[in-house]
């Protein structure tokens, strides 16, 4: 039947014969080709003769495609130039949309024989890879314009067993889910029945193959898997013969050129591949790895081969032959910086001022480039370091910046502060040199809060940071509302990348405004306190926000001094540890972490006055005392409600510790489960914790309870409930804490 008669008669693919399809398929696929080439031959002619090309970004080309799937889909849905009959496994909507392209081109172009011919054939591959293995579908032109496909389904088929033969060093159950693999990844996990795909477990069996190459057996073959049809066709079963053959390892590796370093020192960069089984894959990684390692050390042009050859191999031993050669020794020598509009070049040419005359580092330079990222000024930032004679490498950088300004708005709640709106203003440019300004008004139904914050990452381009940050708040305590104003100075300096080190100085003016506490166990209700500390603080952690692993420690000492104007004396520390241990498998790369989390906490903190007159907590101003109970201490109290009360208000006191243990656990997604037990004591002064060897956990107080958790990118919202299991007279069962961050 000619393409002609086709055209004007009503027609099937099932009319021809599938290999007189196939060749009129990929004669029309020749011709296109073809077209495309001479398309694109004129495309290069015009594009060298252009002197400029832009480029789209990924981000606008995906935007683009996204654009053009959904213009798509909605002329699919609407235009009449199609009809599907017979179909009842799928909806007509959702044919519509696996058709899209095609739909487009006819109601576009017009309708033709083959644009029919497609259409029938792509909707016959959808309904075979969704385990209609017998499905036919059949297309008719009517009256000139006009597409019908009539679809007949067949049964729905199912993948039963599947069967390996000769398989003796890797288990069935293995096998199998790299056999069903294919079509796995389109269903739930929770489908126990699978629809079967001849073109899935033919892919599977290729999957099953690289496996056993993967694993060394260079000689492995795996047939064409098997099918054995059930009776009434709606189950098969497919068996997959395999010829495992011996599984090759490393054997001598043979070092050539001038390596340096030895080859003791090459072999032990690369002790956890050749401990593996045998692969080319595993030989290509070799160079790579000492290529790493030999530009690390400043051999920027360094070259490294390495081949194997299993036909040599002995007992399985495959020797492997690499060769060296490292090139000169290159040291960094000047910069250039391009693309920048607002932000000066000098806050990235001061940054890499300290690599000049030094040996080429890449770690130096990832450092400073993650460095540069971090502070949010570039979306797009690139070092390539260029040699330009003398074994000397420049840094090429080209930048892209980022929108220096942001506004924000923010609405939260608190179980303590209840509702909270804010707004902030944020200027990570500041007149070009690089240094963040940023303001933020707050209110919540306790109060009002208003601060700008200066910071300098570079302090007099130093290795220092320092941090200026101004403020005024009101705020509504249980007992008591105080009003105050101050400024804190940070300078910090990290040693290394773990730990920092910081000087303090903070003045503030503290008024209480209004209490319902007894003045004297107020204490000072306005008064100035100024005072100067150093803080220190080791993070191991895997992340700030989200941490899965690692520990953190840190201590606050400081102390107010009439010397520096401060209207009260004292001396203050504070210290904290946290632990995250992390509990099962480490997911594989691109894979959720599923694992739960033990963490471990302990706080403890100390103020004492130094112009002691007895053992009074008026000693010490209550605005500057320790408050324990709420979302991150012991959470069977309300907040600041554990300790030393006068009329049902807290007042606080000198001493305190806490004591926690978590324990996380995944729900669902980004859900997490928890319990926790704390424990925690805040006594009145600073001197009773010395009266005896435990004194400092007298009066303890505790809370078990359970939460749950929800992951968010800038860290977890939380909702606990903790019980008190050791309930005094006045004190509640529990409370419950709703709050942003982790607890401890």
């Amino acid at each position: 039947m000619s393409r002609a008669k086709t055209r004007t008669n009503r027609c099937s693919r099932g009319a021809q014969s599938p290999r007189i399809r196939r060749a009129d398929r990929a004669a029309r696929l020749q011709l296109g080709a073809l077209a495309v080439a001479v398309a694109l031959s004129f495309v290069a002619a015009a594009a060298l003769a252009q002197t400029a090309v832009k480029v789209p970004k990924p981000e606008e080309k995906d935007k683009a495609e996204k654009a053009v799937k959904k213009e798509q889909e909605k002329k699919a849905q609407r235009t009449s130039v199609i009809e599907f009959r017979g179909q009842s496994a799928f909806k007509e909507k959702e044919l519509r949309s696996v058709l899209k392209e095609q739909i487009v081109t006819i109601d576009q172009y017009g309708l033709t024989a083959a644009r029919g011919d497609d259409a029938a054939f792509f909707l016959e591959l959808f309904y075979r890879k969704h385990g209609y293995a017998k499905v036919t579908v059949r297309y008719t032109i009517e009256s000139g314009d006009r597409l019908v496909l009539d679809i007949k389904e067949g049964s729905l088929v199912t993948l039963g067993l599947v069967n390996f033969v000769g398989n003796q060093h890797q288990s069935a159950e293995v096998l199998f889910d790299y056999a069903v693999g294919p079509t796995r990844e389109r269903y739930s996990k929770l489908q126990s029945k699978l629809p079967f795909v001849a073109a899935d477990v033919e892919e599977g069996a290729d999957l099953v193959h690289r496996l056993y190459i993967a694993n060394g057996y260079l000689d492995a073959k795996v047939e064409k898997p098997i099918y054995h049809y059930a009776d009434d066709e709606s189950r098969v079963d497919a068996t997959i013969p395999i010829t495992e053959g011996r599984q090759y390892s490393f054997g001598q590796i043979a070092f050539s050129g001038q390596t340096i370093y030895g080859s003791e020192t090459l072999q032990g960069q690369m002790v956890d591949l050749v401990e593996q089984p045998y692969t080319d894959g595993r030989v290509s990684d070799i160079p790579r790895r000492l290529q790493t390692y030999y530009r690390a050390r400043g051999y920027y042009e360094a070259k490294v081969d390495a081949t194997g050859n299993p036909e040599a191999a002995k007992n399985g031993k495959v020797p492997v032959f690499v060769s060296v050669t490292p090139g000169p020794l290159y040291h960094f020598d000047g910069l250039t910086v391009t693309g920048l509009q607002k932000l000066r070049p000098s806050y990235v040419t001061k940054r890499f001022s300290k690599f000049s005359g030094k040996t080429y580092s890449p770690e130096l330079v990832d450092e400073k480039f993650r460095e540069l990222m971090k502070s949010g000024l570039f979306t797009v930032l690139q070092i390539k370091p260029t040699p330009i004679g003398g074994n000397a490498l420049r840094l090429d950088i080209s930048a892209e910046e980022a929108k220096s300004k942001e506004v924000g708005l923010a609405l939260g709640y608190g179980s303590y502060t209840g509702a909270i709106v804010g707004a902030s203003y944020r200027d990570r440019d500041l007149f070009g040199y690089g240094r963040p300004i940023s303001t933020l008004a707050e209110w919540s139904q306790r109060g009002y809060k208003w601060e700008i914050l200066w910071e300098d990452p570079y302090f007099f381009d130093t290795d220092f940071g320092f941090k200026a940050k101004l403020s005024a708040l009101t705020f509504d305590f249980d007992g008591y509302s105080k009003f105050e104003t101050g400024l804190r100075l940070d300078l910090t300096r990290k040693i290394t990348k773990q730990y920092e080190v910081g000087l303090v100085f903070s003045g503030r003016h503290v008024e209480v405004t209004s209490a319902d506490i007894n003045p004297i166990l107020l204490g000072d209700t306005s008064y100035f306190v100024s005072s100067i500390g150093i803080t220190q603080t080791l993070d191991l952690r895997d992340s700030k926000v989200n941490p899965s692993r690692g520990l953190v420690f840190d201590n606050t000492f400081d102390f107010a001094t009439s010397a520096i104007g401060s209207e009260i004396d004292f001396v203050r520390s504070t210290v904290r540890f946290t632990y995250f241990i992390p509990i099962g498998h480490e997911p594989a790369p691109g894979h959720p972490d599923r694992r739960t989390m033990l963490a471990l906490g302990a706080r403890a903190g100390i103020i004492h006055s130094l112009d002691s007159k007895g053992t009074s907590p008026a000693e010490i101003p209550i605005d500057e005392r320790f408050f324990s109970g709420g979302s991150t201490t012991v959470r069977s109290f309300a907040e600041r409600d554990l300790g030393p009360h006068d009329m049902d208000h807290p007042i606080g006191g000198e001493f305190f510790t806490v004591f926690n243990v978590e324990y996380t656990f995944p729900v669902y997604g980004e859900l997490l489960g928890a319990v926790f037990f704390d424990a925690g004591n805040l006594l009145p002064n600073s001197t009773d914790p010395f009266k005896r060897v435990t004194a400092g956990l007298d009066d303890m107080r505790y809370a078990i309870g359970v939460g749950l958790r929800y992951k968010l990118p800038i860290g977890p919202v939380r909702l606990d409930y903790g019980y008190n299991p050791d309930r005094r007279a006045g004190e509640g069962v529990g409370a419950f804490h709703f709050s942003f961050g982790f607890a401890f």
